[in-house]
């Protein structure tokens, strides 16, 4: 057995989003916007026959992921796996702090070059590949031909498709980070998976996700 689509959509905004803070395994709720972009989310993926929907257990994917469940009439599975990176010590502080903290911060983002976030957190490789464990177990047990539906977050996310694709962190660079409330789709296809749509979702202005008309990166 094996599911024919998995939808990976990163949760809606929430004041960490808008200040630009890192949030890794904090446990911030979404703000208003982030419920709005939710309940938008969730009327473009009613038709699309979601069969069964998880979510990472952190409030804000949580309830992004309630939101579209209850509109597609599904149930929740929470599953801490597909939390995001676990960034320690850097939650609630903004890249341009632990940039003046930590030398090699920004050499490593602009070459591609996975690290430790904070002495005490994960690698972007290390929570993708939790996150890839997560969607092959999901896939393998789904009936054939189901479409299930990932909430998580965005750097997880994107590694662990990466990982399921045969790619590892570095290609990460070349993929425009995912918005909030908006998803990919990956079809799984032995041992490379495929990436059927980046990023697709609901924009009124860029940088800024919201309820307008849908685009696709």
């Amino acid at each position: 057995m094996t599911a024919a689509r998995i939808v990976l959509l990163r949760h809606g905004v929430t004041d960490w989003n808008d200040g630009g803070r890192f949030q890794g395994h904090a446990d911030i709720p979404l703000n208003d916007t982030g419920r709005a972009q939710a309940a938008a989310a969730a009327e473009q993926l009613v038709g699309e026959g979601i069969g069964q929907v998880f979510a990472s257990d952190l409030a804000r994917a949580d309830e992004t992921a309630r939101i579209i469940a209850a509109r597609c009439d599904r149930p929740v599975i929470t599953d801490p796996r597909l939390r995001e990176v676990d960034v320690g010590s850097w939650s609630g502080h903004s890249m341009e702090e632990i940039g003046q903290q930590v030398p090699d911060f920004w050499p490593a983002l602009r070459e591609g070059r996975d690290f430790r976030r904070s002495p005490v957190g994960e690698t972007a490789t290390e929570a993708g590949q939790r996150v890839a464990l997560a969607l092959l177990d999901y896939a393998e047990a789904a009936p054939d031909g189901e479409v299930l539906l990932a909430v998580g977050h965005g750097l997880s996310l994107r590694v662990g498709a990466l990982l399921l694709m045969g790619l590892d962190y570095s290609h990460a660079r070349l993929f425009r980070g995912m918005g909030n409330c908006h998803w990919t789709v990956l079809q799984p296809a032995g041992d490379f998976w495929r990436m059927a749509s980046y990023n697709v979702g609901l924009v009124d202005t860029p940088g800024q996700p919201a309820l307008g008309k849908r685009i696709r990166w």
